[in-house]
């Protein structure tokens, strides 16, 4: 089993998870902020004549052009969207370390395969196959690295350690505008080949660290090993396997695990209406995905550089150099939300980054209605102020939000769904934004407008809160909306944080615990703490085992 931890407990062990999954976001940043630069470079069009702008280009050529830039720059979306499905199906089997490793490996084969493209028309179909097979790596990691993330995490600082990982998209985003920039001095292939290859740096320490590091406790407790998951959470704790905490947890968790293990291979399970409201918790999971993408953020990210050059008039390497500068904000701007996301709250930031990116880019869209110099620069505030809103609100929220939000038996469907919802979104985005600039370079903008305001009100009756709180305490918020008839985000806002026994206490009353209440007795009597001895006995958790570990339902 994955179980290994390098020698690492405790913090130490966080902080390489924690590292790991910065690191594999990084990537998903690096590509969108790399195409940026590379689209109009010359020795990328000078290889890829398809992809270059002939002079006096009529409008017929000019949209035949955005067309396939548009293509070449978002299939690696629909590949990232395969590997995100392939997750939803196969995440439980396979575990989460074993997803992410086979990721990052098949995104080095992608990298290298895009790097090595020749020739005007076979090298262009080359890299783009190459792009399609990083796209599944990728997807495939940011659909598992959160939910790994999260549960390897507690509830104190659980979204700011996933925050870190939204964080780092922007982060990889700046690397890749300053060194397709810097590159862009070279009079040779280099210039575009080796920020495509660079990718395979960040994917080999995403590949080392799945390896040395195990996967979560949960997912071991999911499959049956016990006695693994004991040995996991007393490591990421760094105390003994044996310990009054670790047992605590470990008999919490798995008192979850056996309710739902019934409806665990089954997808009917995610359109249930009942108490635990699936369906409805992973559609709004979904949305914080739909709503990052329409409301504009790949639009700024992957084109700034081309907006800046053929929206705006920018001469080539001012474009490039304020590509870097809107890369380097971006990245600084996230900073605020490591500190807001746990005090100010999931919900709040989405509603600060609705109204704030709203308006935003209605002023970017009221400066470009009628094109002059003094007009383009208002323009360009308006993208810089968006991209400042979006760094600490809606970049880390929609990653963070899923694992969070869906219950422990669709957690891993939940997550690959929004990550899904992510990739398919990105990539009509990502298509259509050229084309979309192109006939109306202000038009483009109210659209994002737009769906940020509708993005107001629907964040504020769906979204509920679940800054600090433990990932079943959720499950008592949508039944307690469900049995009230209340909506969930007043249930949130009115229900103080509960321990690990009032939250005992209230799934009991809520009828959510149907097979467990001898051993929540068990457990409250201090029975549960004989379980380590019986689970080093039994090696996989015995049928007696699994009673006596169950302590706590949610």
């Amino acid at each position: 089993m994955w179980t290994a931890t390098s020698g690492l407990t405790g913090r130490p062990l966080r902080l390489a998870i924690t590292f790991t999954a910065i690191m594999g976001f990084s990537l998903f940043g690096y590509n969108q902020g790399m195409m940026s630069g590379l689209l109009n470079g010359d020795q990328f069009t000078g290889e890829f004549d398809a992809l270059a702008m002939p002079e006096n280009a009529t409008d017929s050529q000019k949209y035949h052009l955005n067309v396939i830039r548009g293509a070449v720059t978002a299939c690696y979306e629909i590949g990232c969207f395969f590997g995100a499905l392939f997750s939803m199906f196969y995440g439980e089997r396979f575990g989460r370390t074993r997803i992410i490793f086979g990721g990052a490996s098949i995104l080095i084969i992608g990298a290298i395969i895009s790097a090595a493209g020749f020739g005007a028309h076979w090298g262009l179909g080359q890299f783009v196959v190459g792009r399609v097979i990083s796209g599944i790596g990728n997807g495939m990691n940011t659909a598992t690295i959160p939910v790994w993330q999260s549960e390897c995490s507690g509830a104190h600082n659980r979204g700011l350690l996933v925050c870190f990982e939204g964080a780092m998209i922007a982060v990889g985003t700046l690397i890749a505008y300053w060194v397709v920039f810097g590159l862009s001095y070279v009079s040779d292939t280099v210039q575009w080949r080796f920020p495509v290859a660079l990718q395979v740096f960040f994917a080999l320490i995403v590949a080392g660290g799945a390896l040395a590091l195990p996967d979560s406790p949960r997912w071991f407790i999911k499959r049956g090993h016990n006695e693994e998951a004991v040995h996991v959470l007393a490591k990421i704790k760094n105390l003994s396997p044996d310990s009054n905490e670790v047992l605590t947890e470990y008999n919490f968790m798995k008192a979850d695990v056996e309710m739902t293990t019934s409806s665990q291979a089954s997808w009917k399970t995610v359109f249930t209406f009942g108490k635990t409201q699936e369906f409805q918790r992973l559609a709004v999971g979904c949305s914080g995905q739909f709503f990052q993408q329409f409301t504009g953020c790949n639009a700024a990210i992957y084109y700034s550089t081309l907006l800046f050059e053929d929206n705006l008039g920018l001469e080539r390497r001012l474009a490039l150099i304020l590509g870097g500068v809107f890369a380097t904000v971006y990245a600084l701007a996230t900073i605020p939300s490591f500190f807001m996301i746990e005090k100010v709250g999931r919900r709040k930031l989405f509603l600060i980054g609705f109204a704030g990116q709203g308006l935003s880019f209605l002023i970017t869209m009221a400066c470009l209605i009628e094109e002059n110099e003094q007009n383009s620069k208002g323009a360009i505030v308006g993208i810089f102020l968006f991209i400042v809103f979006f760094a600490f609100t809606l970049l880390p929220l929609p990653w963070i939000y899923p694992p969070e939000i869906n219950p422990l038996r669709t957690r891993t469907a939940g997550a690959a769904a929004a990550t899904c919802t992510n990739w398919i979104t990105n990539f009509a985005v990502v298509m259509f934004t050229p084309l979309f600039a192109d006939v109306s370079p202000w038009g483009v903008y109210l659209f994002f407008t737009l769906i940020n305001f509708i993005g107001i009100p629907f964040g504020y009756f769906f979204f509920v809160e679940t800054a600090g709180r433990e990932l079943e305490e959720i499950d008592i918020i949508y039944a307690k909306a469900h049995v009230e008839g209340r909506w969930a985000f007043k249930v949130a806002n009115d229900l103080p944080k509960l321990s690990l026994e009032e939250i005992t206490q209230q799934t009991r009353e809520l009828g959510l615990d149907i097979n467990n209440t001898a051993a929540l007795h068990h457990q409250e009597m201090g029975i549960g703490h004989n379980e380590p001895k019986e689970i080093g006995d039994s090696g996989s958790g015995s049928e007696s085992n699994g009673e006596k570990g169950t302590s706590h339902q949610a």
